[in-house]
């Protein structure tokens, strides 16, 4: 107790200041040059981080959090010590010193100061690191900035087209992406070949500024250039240390017209409360374009390059950009193209999204809202086969396809997902809806398995909306894989599937299972009617994606034209060098009873 008394006791002694000669105008503009040590020092972690640059070397150590300040101090002075020795080793290996008077290089003084005073050796480094502090080596001093605004992952995508935004995959720590700070550059000298781009950028006087903010679209003057981004990460006012990102490559020319462009002319606006414009799409998973089967089978017409995911990622991402929409539903989407790609370039046009991957699989479906008119409450996503074993409330469905041991081992090996998300209008506190994404079994002569998926996907949707959202419309999007005449579609909008229904025996009268199967819903209906397709491809073409509606909660307001059969057939079918997957996205613009 006496040990602790006196300890407490020294600590409120005064201490020498650091600027004690100074006036505090002066300390302020000499803290203002200072170069930065950045410490990381997380509650519950066991090590610190302290990063900072000496003599042109990076240098970052891990320490306890509990050690005391002394041994830190120690540990930088003695490396000054071996760096003075090596450096001295070298000048006189080089002949540039004759003659050497003291071999021992000079012990250089470490300290840290807070609030003008130096810190005791003998706090630990838990409380001795804070933000604010002054470290101090020989004559050069850093100001520690801790847990400050930091990028934990910045990168510029591969590939760059004229025309396309280009956004920068960002993650950080301890700020806000919104409040930082981005300014774009281009190099004055273009590079035009590959080998000149991958070259270490040049100095200052070869980059021009040319924008700002998190998303830059390149110009047709732009292509053979490589560009530069500055980021300053923020978080309000709290500032930490910026970072250079410089293009891999250089901008490359865009494809010119695409199928998207004459349908931007409809959205060149956000819908006005209170419309909802929606977007559902399946924009072809990178793990399916890039089989030996999709390259020579099914889109043997497309281009290599026009397959290639990041060439594909550029159109996807203007082509969204484009619609304005409120709520997009995507189907096929890679886990590393959501977190990477699609994530980080939706955030920036304003909108949040929720991820969910398919069981064995590294695709999925994604759910992104508009923030500034949709708050996330709660997800309830499922895989439908295991809905159907585990969940009580398909007892009586799980038992009529148990009769059935053929059919039933065929749906229970489908990781088919429902993606459930439930939204409140911000424009209306209170006020919520359910929005329901899926991409169905695929199998042309599975349409009785997809009848069991509708089945369970429409009852848990039913539950979800009587248990957190009463009384909250269904939105329901998705490439269900059915087209018009099928049951599923039947199902959805005429609410009951009779048991002699021809897709009970679409995989033969053997797994035929002839029940009659009834919707939880009332029936709902197809916002986008029912175009003549949605998919084209070389051996196909049909209407498979839908954006259902209750129409006692929602009305359609404006369809988004689908694109002209010439252009979807300018390059044979989908996808080309002007589309970018082989479905078509169905935009609509909904007005929502107030």
């Amino acid at each position: 107790m006496l040990k602790h008394l006196a300890g407490a006791a020294l600590a409120l002694l005064p201490r020498r200041p650091l600027f004690s000669s100074r006036p505090l105008s002066e300390t302020r503009r000499l803290l203002g040059r200072m170069e930065p040590a950045v410490v990381r020092c997380l509650p519950g972690e066991p090590k610190l981080t302290i990063c900072f640059t000496l003599d042109g070397s990076n240098k970052q150590m891990l320490r306890d959090q509990s050690e005391e300040l002394g041994k830190v101090l120690a540990r930088i002075a003695n490396g000054v010590v071996k760096s003075q020795a090596k450096a001295k080793k070298m000048r006189r290996n080089k002949g540039k010193q004759e003659q050497m008077e003291d071999e021992s290089p000079e012990l250089t003084a470490v300290k840290l100061f807070y609030d003008g005073a130096e810190v005791a050796d003998t706090v630990p480094n838990s409380e001795a690191w804070r933000d604010g502090a002054v470290l101090q080596v020989g004559d050069v001093r850093y100001s520690v900035l801790r847990n400050s605004p930091t990028f934990t992952l910045a990168e510029l995508p591969v590939s760059m087209l004229a025309g396309y935004p280009v956004c920068p995959n960002l993650q950080m720590e301890f700020g806000n992406l919104h409040d930082c700070e981005f300014t774009w550059y281009k190099e004055n000298t273009p590079n035009a070949s590959p080998e000149a781009a991958e070259e270490a950028p040049g100095q200052d006087g070869k980059w021009a500024e040319v924008g700002h903010g998190r998303v830059h679209v390149p110009s047709n003057q732009d292509i053979g250039h490589r560009f530069k981004l500055r980021c300053t990460p923020k978080d309000g006012t709290r500032i930490g240390s910026s970072q250079e990102l410089v293009s891999a490559g250089v901008v490359e020319a865009g494809p010119g017209a695409c199928t998207f462009d004459n349908r931007h002319m409809y959205t060149v606006k956000e819908a006005e409360w209170p419309a909802v414009r929606v977007v559902t799409y399946n924009i072809l998973a990178d793990v399916y374009a890039q089989t030996e089967h999709s390259k020579t089978v099914l889109y043997p017409y497309c281009a290599p390059y026009a397959l290639q995911l990041d060439y594909r990622q550029n159109l996807i991402k203007k082509e969204l950009a484009g619609y304005n929409a409120d709520i997009i539903c995507l189907q096929e989407v890679d886990k590393g193209v959501f977190t990477d790609s699609l994530s980080p370039a939706m955030d920036a046009f304003g909108l949040d999204g929720t991820f969910r991957i398919k069981e064995k699989q590294h695709e999925g479906m994604a759910t992104f809202y508009r923030r500034s008119k949709f708050k996330w409450l709660s997800s309830h996503d499922i895989i439908l086969s295991q809905a159907l074993t585990s969940d009580p409330i398909h007892s009586q469905l799980l038992e009529r396809v148990c009769a059935i041991e053929s059919l039933k081992e065929k749906i229970l090996q489908r990781s088919t997902t429902l993606q459930v998300t439930v939204l409140e209008d911000l424009n209306k506190p209170g006020r919520k809806v359910c929005v329901a994404n899926t991409h169905l079994f695929w199998h042309p002569k599975g349409g009785n398995v997809r009848l069991v998926q509708m089945g369970v996907a429409l009852q848990h949707l039913n539950h979800v909306i009587s248990e957190v959202a009463p009384d909250a419309p269904l939105l329901f999007c998705g490439d269900f894989n059915s087209c018009p005449d099928s049951g599923v579609f039947q199902l959805v909008t005429e609410t009951k599937i009779p048991q002699q229904h021809a897709d009970w025996s679409s995989s033969g009268s053997e797994e035929s299972c002839n029940m009659e199967l009834l919707s939880a819903f009332p029936p709902l209906m197809s916002a986008c009617n029912r175009p003549t397709y949605t998919n084209y491809v070389g051996g196909f073409h049909g209407c498979l994606d839908y954006i259902f509606i209750q129409p006692e909660s929602m009305q359609v307001e404006q369809v988004i034209p689908l694109p002209s059969h010439q252009e979807v057939t300018t390059y044979a079918a989908l996808p080309s060098v002007s589309h970018p997957s082989d479905h078509i996205a169905l935009i609509c613009d909904l007005r929502w009873n107030p």
